[in-house]
């Protein structure tokens, strides 16, 4: 990887915050990979959670006959992507607000329902798959892309301490950080046969120094976010904050560092 995203922080409408990623830097290649084989030129195509639209304008590429409809519960999200299909010169795509757990659509309209690190942030990650299912075709695909775990080197514990930290605080609010190593199981859950879940896993990797600058300087700002409400909860007192923010800053200037996180992928195929 050569270039990377721009993060800005989210207060998102449970109270979570997340973070959302440069318009362009999400793609099929990178972040859907697994998918890819099964994308045929006149499908039509659901992208949940379809954030800045990254992923959702690299489909409609895919797709020249067919069509992509992106949904996102936050209506600037979609302004951004809309702002990126027009500026692509892509238009068979469009985008709107969107439930996951209750998507405004009839049954059986899509040939690909696809979801990439949004079923961590929902309450009920088997309802959001049983909607996915309801609305893909008999002989469709529900795909869904999660992360898993997250290693770096040097092993600072000031970046474990974050880690827990931000885990801990997902969970308090009713999230299901780095599920990936389960999202198979949710989807037995949701309805689909074990026979129909295709399991897979793909990893994202930062060494370069610029991409280590991008990483450590983004976590300090996600620090300065959560922070106060972490403090308020009395998960954390400041002092702890400041060591988990200068690990982050040594991690990025030790020249020597790295980054991965391992995704979980899932193929479902409807009956």
């Amino acid at each position: 990887m050569t270039s990377q995203p721009k993060m800005y922080i989210l207060e998102q409408d449970d109270g979570t915050l997340g973070t959302l990623d440069w318009l362009s830097w999400h793609s099929v290649s990178n972040s859907a990979g697994y998918l890819r084989p099964h994308i045929e030129p006149g499908m039509s195509i659901l992208d949940v959670g379809c954030g800045p639209g990254g992923i959702s304008v690299d489909m409609a590429r895919l797709v020249p006959q067919g069509r992509v409809v992106g949904v996102d519960y936050n209506p600037e999200h979609l302004n951004d992507a809309r702002a990126f299909a027009t500026r692509q010169g892509v238009t068979n795509i469009e985008f709107q607000v969107g439930d996951i757990n209750a998507l405004d659509f009839p049954d059986n309209t899509f040939d690909i329902v696809h979801v990439h690190q949004v079923l961590q942030h929902v309450a009920d990650p088997v309802q959001a798959l049983r909607e996915m299912r309801r609305v893909t075709k008999p002989g469709g695909i529900v795909a869904a892309r999660e992360s898993g775990d997250t290693s770096w080197y040097p092993e600072l514990p000031g970046i474990q301490a974050y880690r827990d930290l931000v885990q801990t605080l997902g969970r308090l609010k009713g999230g299901n950080p780095d599920p990936g190593d389960k999202i198979h199981t949710w989807a037995k859950d949701a309805g689909f046969e074990q026979s129909n879940i295709t399991y897979s896993t793909g990893a994202w990797y930062f060494s370069t120094p610029e991409e280590c600058v991008y990483w450590g300087e983004s976590m300090v700002e996600v620090l300065s976010a959560l922070g106060p409400k972490a403090v308020e909860m009395n998960l954390v007192n400041q002092d702890e904050l400041t060591v988990m923010a200068d690990a982050w800053k040594d991690w990025l200037k030790n020249g020597n560092s790295w980054l991965s996180i391992l995704n979980g992928e899932i193929i479902c195929r409807k009956e």
